[in-house]
């Protein structure tokens, strides 16, 4: 989670001159996302994310935000199936918007600008997908729709930032762990992540409670902490670790 963009690797600004024939292809193949444990997530997406994964938070001071665990170990994100398929019921907005994303530009990075992942596997220049530019240099219906997700990503990452905020100035977060099970036997602890502790929560006076709740922040407490209890399903979706190799 150190490294900011993550899936990205070769990003550049999005120009008809340097993409006018480009189509891109995704959606049906998830494979740039099966090395990753967790996936940053929007404050939005906390609820109908919890449904199927541990809600987590990660980082300290201005860099705390919330996560969604998709394995127990690393490396490994049971979601992905070998096929490349999503074999869960959500898929965080930070892969569905891959491989867009806004870059900050300018002198004090004031404009945000459109750019787009070339080593994608899904661009190319047969047709195959959506086109981002029409025959008369115009952007598509489909760039434009990219173009509003990640609008609305950047928007919504601001509300994210908002919420954390008001979290570690309560001093609401705890450091957290589990053990548990593998589908071979044995234990794995998972750790390095932060919790709202119950404790400090229930210690509030009713009125940052009251702030809280008319805020929507305390119903989003309360999904995270029920989450917690999928750390078990994941593991018990754990794949046979590889056989290491003899000397």
């Amino acid at each position: 989670m150190t490294k900011q963009l993550m899936i990205y690797s070769r990003v550049v600004p999005i120009t008809h001159e340097r993409h006018g024939r480009t189509s891109v292809q995704t959606g049906t193949d998830w494979r740039f996302a099966a090395g990753l444990n967790m996936a940053p997530l929007l404050v939005a997406e906390i609820e109908p994310a919890s449904a199927e994964m541990p809600i987590v938070f990660t980082g300290q001071g201005d860099a705390v935000a919330p996560v969604a665990l998709l394995s127990v170990r690393g490396g490994e994100n049971v979601f992905v199936a070998p096929d490349g398929s999503w074999s869960g019921g959500y898929i965080p907005a930070f892969f569905r918007r891959y491989p867009f994303v806004f870059a900050e530009t300018g002198p004090e990075g004031q404009t945000l600008t459109l750019c787009i992942d070339e080593d994608h596997d899904g661009l190319n220049t047969e047709g195959r997908g959506e086109r981002l530019f029409d025959s008369t240099s115009a952007r598509t219906q489909y760039l434009e729709r990219m173009l509003k997700f990640a609008s609305d990503f950047q928007t919504q990452h601001g509300l994210t930032r908002t919420f954390c905020k008001r979290l570690v100035e309560l001093d609401l977060l705890e450091p957290a762990m589990a053990t548990v099970t593998l589908p071979d036997g044995q234990q794995q602890t998972v750790k390095g992540f932060q919790r709202v502790s119950r404790e400090r929560l229930r210690a509030l006076s009713d009125a940052v409670v009251t702030e809280l709740f008319r805020a929507d922040m305390l119903g989003l407490m309360q999904v995270h902490l029920a989450s917690l209890h999928h750390i078990a399903g994941l593991a018990r979706r754990s794949r046979p670790a590889a056989p290491r190799a003899e000397a």
